[in-house]
């Protein structure tokens, strides 16, 4: 039997067109590299470099602002997008009406490629937005419908992941960009002991995803990212670590090809096994993407 194409999954990206949505983050002059519209195809020529000889076959589409026409449009893209393997969407989680918007989604147009929800945690100043009343009820809806969800915090925020891991345990999660430790000033002892706690959960995964623009944009190297990846390795094991780009705001910090580059470094002395774990059976498993082989179905390779 002819092995088949060993996967990769890009768990973690974004797409905007300026020309139909304003994206007002990106006013930040220090944005201005990704300050453009960035579509699939754009990702397709952008990320050519193999990991661990695997190239990209699906991905993940991921909103960027609290604006639920956004999430109907990326779920309307991927419906005619094959690349596009998975939604997380945006709805307002503290809305009363929040199980109706969530139906109404998953009923239109690409809903069934839905298959988690994010707020933007990072920027709500509120210590305890996550354990709210009206949050934990939105958040009750959408794992009655078979969603899940991805948790965005910074590395001082991590005890409201822990909270809502402690008070959600049939909620599935997972820690984008690995909650942001700061790389840039090496300070990593704080966000490691809370994300070891974090890990200690089973129903969170984590997406190796973002940690290039968590360190100096300019001078960073793979050695900077290491101490991350090996306590992301040691916390959470491969089996519930997915692989993400974060691009195009990877862009800000050297792209999609640099990071792959990264990574395909940090996999050196990892097992076949634990190699398709990172880069597509985790993320297949989580977000329920389709099409993806298993790691038995799938050539051996050398990295």
């Amino acid at each position: 039997m002819t092995p088949t194409a060993a996967p990769l999954i890009d768990a973690h990206h974004h797409l905007w067109d300026l020309a139909l949505r304003p994206q007002p983050w990106l006013d930040d002059p220090a944005l201005a590299a990704i300050r453009g519209t960035f579509t699939p195809d754009d990702l397709r020529t952008t990320a050519t470099r193999p990991i661990a000889g695997r190239r990209l076959h699906s991905t993940v589409a991921v909103q960027c602002v609290a604006d639920m026409s956004e999430t109907e449009d990326l779920l309307a893209l991927a419906e005619r997008e094959a690349l596009i393997g998975a939604v997380v969407g945006w709805a307002d989680l503290t809305s009363p009406g929040i199980g109706d918007r969530l139906d109404g989604l998953l009923a239109g147009p690409g809903g069934t490629r839905l298959r988690s929800l994010r707020h933007l945690v990072q920027g709500e100043t509120d210590p305890r937005w996550l354990q709210r009343p009206d949050v934990e009820s939105g958040l009750a809806a959408v794992r009655d419908r078979g969603l899940s969800y991805d948790v965005l915090v910074r590395g001082h925020q991590l005890d409201q992941a822990i909270r809502l891991a402690e008070r959600f345990p049939d909620l599935p999660q997972v820690l984008d960009h690995a909650g942001k430790p700061s790389i840039a000033d090496g300070e990593l002892a704080d966000w490691e002991g809370r994300l070891r706690r974090l890990a200690a959960h089973p129903h969170v995964v984590c997406k190796v995803s973002g940690l290039i623009t968590e360190a100096d944009h300019g001078k960073w190297t793979v050695d900077d990212i290491r101490p991350v990846w090996d306590v992301l390795l040691s916390a959470f094991g491969p089996d519930r670590l997915m692989f993400g780009s974060d691009w195009p705001v990877a862009n800000l910090a050297g792209g999609w090809n640099r990071w792959a580059a990264t990574v395909d470094e940090l996999l050196q002395g990892c097992s076949d096994a634990e190699i398709h774990s990172i880069l597509a059976g985790t993320a297949t498993a989580f977000y329920r993407i389709p099409s993806v082989p298993d790691a038995a179905d799938v050539a051996p390779h050398t990295i």
